[in-house]
């Protein structure tokens, strides 16, 4: 298997684990699975979906690197980039699309899978480019800091249409709009 082919394996993987995340919290939900998975259907909360599941199959990833003797350069770096920039790339393709069509699952579903496809490129190339050590472990503290955030506007979102759940009318998890 070459990395073109891992590559591949992790677009279907990370789409699968988005649909899986999806419903975590409706299944468990606690305050600490809410810092990972989507407490409502707000655009910002199915950012911290497609976060965690690019974060969480990056364990397959290494495995299947290593199993396959595969010379890469800057995993985390490569995990933190496709992972953060996974928010800003969706966003830049959905929020035209919604604010003309409004809410549509295959919409919604098509941008993920389109996003994924992007950052796993992107990865790849990082993958293959010289290391760059020190970026490295900036990359843990800064995935670290994203949990922190992602964790903090889950229960202090902001009143703005990016963070407002349309199907229940409430931000966050315990923010209603009434």
């Amino acid at each position: 298997m070459n990395l073109k082919r891992i590559k591949i394996i992790s677009v279907l993987g990370i789409f699968a684990l988005c649909f899986l995340l999806h419903f975590i919290y409706r299944w468990i939900p606690t305050g600490f699975i809410a810092i990972f998975a989507p407490v409502n259907e707000s655009i910002w909360e199915h950012m911290k979906l497609i976060f965690t599941a690019t974060i969480l199959w990056s364990i397959v990833d290494y495995v299947l690197l290593t199993k396959n003797k595969i010379k890469h350069q800057n995993f985390l770096t490569q995990l933190f980039l496709s992972a953060f920039l996974s928010i800003p790339i969706y966003l830049a393709i959905f929020l035209p699309i919604y604010h003309k069509i409004g809410e549509n699952m295959v919409l919604n579903i098509s941008v993920m899978a389109i996003t994924i496809i992007i950052t796993q490129i992107l990865s790849y190339y990082v993958l293959k480019s010289q290391e760059i050590k020190v970026l490295n472990y900036i990359s843990i503290i800064l995935i670290i800091i994203m949990y922190i955030i992602f964790g903090y506007l889950s229960y202090n979102a902001p009143h703005n249409c990016l963070f407002f759940d349309t199907k229940e009318e409430k931000y966050g998890i315990n923010n209603y709009n009434v």
